[in-house]
């Protein structure tokens, strides 16, 4: 009796041995095509990393500005060629350093950012003329970005040179990491604001980053990880027609941010059914006529999900891996995960480790020689059209639901991603799925390592810099400048304006935000099951 053949991470089954039968019938000319074309399964640029690499960022931000900045230069001086941004929760769910809600939370998961004094602080000594800054933040992203936009005014930089990226991808909150702060409709309203804002003021800024990633992290398997994230974007784009604006004017500026697992075979093919699966969607749905909006430009991040607090060094292993599979399947920029990021915020030496990764990738492989090594693998195209056909059949149902939002609301996206979550977790348990270190290959006593710790003074020390910049403001100008953004959420100009000027007076990220919760209210989760 033959045995059972094994499966992806999709649950696609995986043949022993792939030949040319496997791909009978393959058109090469519109699957394909050629590097920089559409579709783009080979990648979205003719000449991929023969010219120049991937963009090298590392997501880094802990405690006070003051320290991620100093962490940020240290990147700087090691090779890093983009900054990440992290934020605390406080700061990612809208609330100031000293409410009460973001006690215990303070400076611990990312960088506490109150005010544009702190911002100043976070960017100081970085010149923002010439380094890309990706921020990591989604329901206040607008705020976050013009807080970066005042900074760079306040250098003397042009806003017309700002490159960078604001998540801004409030969807995928609802469905799998819960920093959300407004019902769906406002949100919506919100990104398109941005949109429209970046079109004009800050042109060459991406104006949203559609993410995959924290659903991976939540659980969703590859074909879930881009047939949810499609189907995002394509509400993002609806939204932004909806509003008025033509398709060319604002998806040349949309990026999509994807995870890397370790099983690099699927991982390369869910880049290129990605790429392709988006182009066409761009072209037939939406009739967009720039190739630019029909291309699919992704950040990637290692798999965190899959770094283990047992044996961490094995976790340098597991991150060569995953990000030998961005690579391969032609990322446009990376991030490496340190490798005792399951314990503790990285120290220095390991997120310069993170970052040599990358370099060794670059500079001492062959990879970077040619466009797209893996195109015309058998293995690798047929996974690539089995799991284009996996998501289409789950963007679908995502169509029939009435859309991302309308099935959000179902809780549909959610208990689909937990199901999943709950099955890989049984196959853990079992020995079925094998975690090296965790389930086999134990060691019978861990050696010490000593984590970098954050100081819970950090909170004090934020609650004063609050009191003192409430102090020395003109409170009046807040108060006005507040009233005059409240009235734009009422009715239907862009936020952005009056919030860039609360933001300028020194209002705090909490101040605005109440504002905006007081006139669009809060969202409460569903669960469909």
């Amino acid at each position: 009796m033959a045995a059972e053949p094994r499966r992806t991470e999709s649950g696609l089954p995986i043949e022993p041995v792939y030949g040319p039968e496997t791909l009978a019938g393959f058109d090469a000319a519109s699957r394909l095509g050629t590097p920089g074309q559409y579709p783009f399964t080979r990648g979205v640029y003719p000449t991929m990393y023969t010219g120049k690499p991937w963009t090298m960022r590392q997501y880094a931000g802990f405690g006070t500005a003051a320290e991620s900045n100093a962490r940020y230069k240290q990147l700087i001086a090691n090779g890093t060629m983009g900054l990440s941004v992290a934020f605390d929760l406080p700061t990612q769910m809208g609330y100031d350093s000293d409410a009460a809600i973001s006690h215990g939370e303070v400076g611990k998961v990312g960088v506490a950012v109150d005010s544009v004094e702190d911002m100043s602080v976070l960017f100081g000594g970085i010149p923002l003329g010439e380094v890309s800054t990706s921020m990591t933040i989604n329901a206040p992203g607008s705020l976050l970005l013009l807080l970066y936009q005042l900074v760079g005014e306040a250098q003397g930089v042009p806003s017309g040179r700002l490159t960078g990226t604001i998540q801004n991808d409030v969807l995928k909150e609802y469905i799998a990491r819960g920093t959300y702060i407004f019902p769906p409709k406002p949100s919506l309203r919100l990104i398109a604001d941005v949109f429209q804002y970046c079109r004009a003021e800050i042109p060459k800024w991406n104006t949203i980053s559609i993410s995959g990633y924290h659903m991976a992290e939540a659980g969703a398997n590859p074909a879930q990880e881009i047939a949810f994230t499609l189907a995002n974007g394509i509400e993002y784009v609806r939204t932004a027609v909806a509003a008025g604006m033509d398709v060319d004017d604002f998806a040349p500026r949309l990026s999509f941010f994807f995870v890397s697992r370790t099983t690099l075979l699927e991982e390369v093919a869910k880049f290129r059914a990605a790429r392709r699966i988006w182009a066409r969607v761009m072209k037939e749905e939406f009739g967009a006529k720039n190739p630019k909006s029909q291309m699919l430009r992704f950040h990637t991040q290692t798999a965190g999900v899959q770094l283990t607090a047992q044996q961490p060094e094995v976790n340098l292993v597991r991150v060569s891996v995953q990000a030998l599979a961005a690579v391969l399947g032609g990322t446009q920029s990376l991030h490496t995960n340190s490798f005792d990021e399951a314990i503790a915020l990285p120290t220095e030496k390991s997120a310069r480790l993170a970052l040599r990764t990358q370099q060794v990738l670059a500079f001492e492989t062959d990879i970077t020689a040619t466009v797209d090594p893996f195109a015309g693998s058998y293995v690798v195209e047929a996974m690539t059209d089995e799991l284009e056909a996996a998501a289409l059949e789950l963007m679908a149902k995502v169509e029939d639901m009435g859309g991302a939002v309308a099935a959000i609301e179902q809780g549909y996206q959610k208990s689909e991603i937990e199901r999943t979550a709950y099955r890989i977790q049984q196959e853990q348990d079992s020995g079925a799925r094998t975690v090296v270190g965790v389930n086999r290959f134990q060691l019978a006593e861990e050696e010490p390592y000593e984590p970098l710790r954050v100081d819970p003074a950090i909170e004090a020390q934020q609650a004063e810099r609050l009191r003192r910049l409430r102090a020395d403001r003109d409170s009046s100008a807040v108060d006005r400048a507040l009233t005059s953004l409240r009235k734009a959420a009422e009715g239907s100009d862009n936020v952005l304006y009056p919030m860039k000027e609360a933001l300028a007076a020194r209002a705090t990220v909490g101040e605005v935000c109440d504002a905006l919760r007081g006139v669009w209210g809060t969202y409460t989760p569903v669960d469909r099951f």
